[in-house]
Parts: C-alpha cells; sequence; structure tokens
C-alpha cells in the first residue's frame, strides 16, 4: 500500500504523487543518477491493473518491490541507459507483461516498438506518447491528463546531460518545446529527483539555462579558440562546479560544441 506522507527521497515506500501516479525510488544514488532512479507505477484511482515506466536496475528487492505495486499490465521505458533498463528482462519473467520502448532492444513479449503521438489505454489511463530526443535518440515522455512522465529529458534538480553517443542539441530544444506545449499546469515526473509544478514552467526554465550555456560557450571559444577541445571548454565554463562532475559536463560540451559548429 503507498504511504502518502514520505517525501522524497523514500527508499523503498510507494509514494503517491498524483492521483494516477505512485514511485518507488530505486536505491542507486550516484553522480548521474542522483538519488537513485524513479519507477513509476501508474493506475486510475482505484485500479488493481497497472503501469510500470522505468523497471529500473538489475536489483532484485526493487524489482519485487515494484512488482508486488499491483497486476502489471503493460511496462514502458523512457530511454536505454541502464539504471532505467537493467531489470527489465527479470521483471518481464516476474510479471510476463509486455515491454514497450522506442527502441527494438528493450522490447519483450508482445510489446512493439513505441511510436511518437500514439495514445496507449490500460489501466484504466490515457497515455500519449512522445518522442523526446536530446539526452538519447530514443528517448520517449508519456503524458498524463494532469502530469508529464520525463525519463532523463527533465530531471527534478539540476539539468540533463546530453550523452554524445546519439544527443543532440538541437533535438533537445526542439523536445523541449514539445513539452512545454503539452505541460502547461502538469506535474513533472522525472526519472531522477522530486517532481515539480508545471511542465511547461520548468520546459522554459531548461531552455533558458541552455541558451545561457551556449552564451558561455561561444565566450570561451572566442578566448580559448574556435578549435578548442571539449575538456578545455569545460575548464573554462564549469570552473565553479564540483570537478567529479566534470566528464559529465565533457559530455553535454561535446554536443554543444557539435550544435555550434553544425549552425556555423
Amino acid at each position: 500500500m503507498a504511504d502518502s506522507n514520505p517525501q522524497h527521497p523514500a527508499y523503498g515506500l510507494l509514494r503517491q504523487v498524483t492521483p494516477t501516479a505512485s514511485v518507488l525510488l530505486a536505491d542507486n544514488p550516484g553522480k548521474m543518477t542522483l538519488d537513485g532512479t524513479n519507477t513509476w507505477i501508474l493506475r486510475a484511482p482505484g485500479a488493481e491493473e497497472c503501469i510500470v515506466v522505468d523497471p529500473g536496475p538489475k536489483d532484485r528487492a526493487h524489482l519485487d518491490a515494484v512488482a508486488a505495486s499491483g497486476t502489471v499490465v503493460l511496462t514502458l521505458v523512457t530511454h536505454r541507459h541502464a539504471d532505467h533498463t537493467g531489470g527489465v528482462k527479470r521483471f518481464h519473467r516476474k510479471t510476463s507483461a509486455p515491454v514497450r520502448a522506442l527502441g527494438e532492444k528493450f522490447l519483450h513479449g508482445d510489446g512493439v516498438t513505441l511510436a511518437h503521438g500514439e495514445v496507449i489505454e490500460a489501466a484504466g489511463l490515457r497515455i500519449e506518447v512522445l518522442h523526446t530526443p536530446g539526452h538519447t535518440a530514443d528517448s520517449v515522455s508519456f503524458v498524463l491528463d494532469d502530469a508529464i512522465l520525463t525519463g532523463d529529458t527533465i530531471l527534478g534538480r539540476g539539468t540533463t546531460v546530453l550523452d554524445p553517443k546519439d544527443g543532440s542539441l538541437a533535438d533537445y530544444l526542439e523536445s523541449l518545446d514539445r513539452l512545454e506545449s503539452a505541460g502547461a499546469g502538469k506535474t513533472v515526473l522525472p526519472g531522477h529527483g522530486p517532481e515539480l509544478p508545471d511542465a511547461a514552467e520548468v520546459a522554459r526554465a531548461y531552455r533558458a539555462h541552455r541558451q545561457q550555456r551556449l552564451d558561455q560557450v561561444r565566450a570561451a571559444l572566442v578566448e580559448i579558440g574556435e578549435n578548442a577541445k571539449p575538456m578545455q571548454v569545460v575548464r573554462h565554463v564549469y570552473s565553479d562546479v564540483d570537478k567529479k562532475l566534470w566528464p559529465a559536463a565533457r559530455m553535454s560540451v561535446k554536443t554543444q560544441l557539435a550544435y555550434l559548429r553544425e549552425s556555423s
């Protein structure tokens, strides 16, 4: 049964956040995962059946707790990173629920790939799928009547790293536009960190932050040279940030440099 009293972070407790969404926080804190990975359980009020979004890491205790939260009829994946998908196979074996994602690698059962704009109806809910690439190419968000599950596209605190393997700042800015358009008055249910009010407002703040960083990178290139390497830019722009976070900052700087050089 969900405990309505705890606040984030609340490890091992099913915490009700909105009338249709509760969360189980995986005990996997770290530099990239903040307090840990949020596994979301969605259902209409009073329903036994539920949808699980991002089963989380390969952690037996966490997966067992998620599976015990109700009759799982569908599992959804926001993106490929292992802290969200490491437990998918084990979770599917435990629940037999189909698993759906944008990438075929994570499909199980009779799950099919997600499509931008499609509407999923299950567990008494209606959920719209938004393709929101940028953090990764396969990132998706899920729109409910009163909330948006944003995966790692928008976090509950801090800002999102853009993975240079397949992330793109141009894509990310477009994704923020989509979330702003869809998110007015809707609660942000992120992949990491606490929930936030008004997804549209948060998307605008994220965009302003990205533009500020771009201006800082442009200024750094004027000072240290147009051909500067990513870590040179990090040392210049992120000098006030804990050096333990510089490897993550380097990932985002690589995508920022690619954006600036492609648009020049």
